[in-house]
């Protein structure tokens, strides 16, 4: 059973920049950084918020709205990483090339809190100090540049997310962050996707069919088209949405080890399972169309005895899956 987080608050940490974060989010795509990235950030920061005794913070759940990135490859219709050059080693030889993906971001962290007891004479101290620990940590691999000049627009803030006022409170967040894409899950297309290969091209059509035809653009000739005279048809219509492949999380490819039983593992306190990268399908879309915190929060959903350790999102489309993808 799903265990959808409990929050009070909102903290939102606006216009982060992020310098030399890891491109490469899954041995299968690439791009903007995978949701674990900002989950395990969202944990490392509760263990040093705790650290710094702020014990009365409970960090449940994650949203990020992305101002925009810039990938490091090189121009052209195919393209390659940009490639590091590292220092000669001792003999003057050059060093091997260790391939890596890098990515420029520009974004904003939206965190939720579970707060029983917030004294509002320390509100703003709480959200500086939280501020300060993520100025000096690593955001998926990349550092946090020097924040601009404080304005409004960019000084970390909270939401109160209790009683009547929440909705009226999350649109006044929404607004604070445009523009800005939330990336927010859609498990639902490729069932929709599925359904249309079985019944259109393929009949034996399996989900990773449909998973890598959302992952690309087709293009076909219909001699049908334009009365009879033909023509080339997208399999990605004009209104679809940006439609993305992402990574979501794992699942186990063997049973659950006990702590210490596996050689060489990296913590020896901790149980032991081999797992892979489970992929689903992401959308982004503007901060002006969430209608509520579940549309643009993350989440940890951990099933030990299905294997299944994956970051959810509950965003649902207003009128179910388009017909249109």
């Amino acid at each position: 059973m799903i265990q959808r987080p409990e929050f009070t608050h909102l903290l939102a940490l606006p216009r982060l920049r992020v310098q030399n974060a890891n491109a490469i989010s899954s041995p299968l795509t690439h791009g903007f950084p995978a949701m674990t990235a900002f989950l395990g950030l969202m944990w490392a920061l509760e263990r040093k918020t705790y650290a710094a005794g702020l014990q009365h913070l409970e960090f449940n759940a994650v949203g990020v709205i992305s101002h925009g990135w810039q990938e490091l490859t090189t121009p052209g219709r195919f393209k390659t990483f940009r490639q590091t050059r590292n220092p000669l080693k001792r003999d003057g030889k050059v060093a091997a090339i260790i391939e890596e993906g890098r990515i420029h971001l520009d974004l904003s962290l939206v965190f939720a809190l579970r707060i029983n007891d917030w004294n509002e004479s320390r509100q703003a101290a709480d959200l500086q100090a939280v501020a300060d620990l993520v100025a000096g940590m690593r955001i998926a691999g990349g550092a946090v540049l020097p924040a601009l000049p404080a304005t409004f627009r960019h000084r970390p803030w909270w939401a109160d997310m209790r009683g009547d006022a929440w909705e009226k409170n999350f649109r006044n967040l929404c607004a604070r962050l445009l523009p800005g894409s939330a990336l927010v899950s859609r498990d639902d297309v490729i069932d929709h996707r599925l359904e249309q290969l079985k019944r259109h091209d393929n009949p034996n059509a399996t989900r990773l069919d449909a998973w890598l035809s959302l992952a690309r653009v087709d293009r076909r000739y219909e001699p049908e088209a334009n009365q009879g005279k033909g023509g080339w048809a997208s399999s990605r219509q004009s209104g679809s949405g940006w439609i993305v492949p992402i990574p979501v999380g794992y699942g186990a490819l063997s049973s659950l080890y006990e702590s210490g039983s596996v050689p060489n593992a990296r913590d020896a306190t901790t149980p032991f399972r081999f797992v892979e990268c489970l992929y689903s399908a992401g959308e982004w879309i503007g901060a002006h169309r969430l209608r509520a915190p579940k549309d643009l929060l993350w989440y940890a959903d951990s099933q030990t005895d299905q294997g299944l350790y994956r970051c959810r999102n509950d965003y649902r489309p207003p009128n179910g899956a388009a017909d249109f993808i």
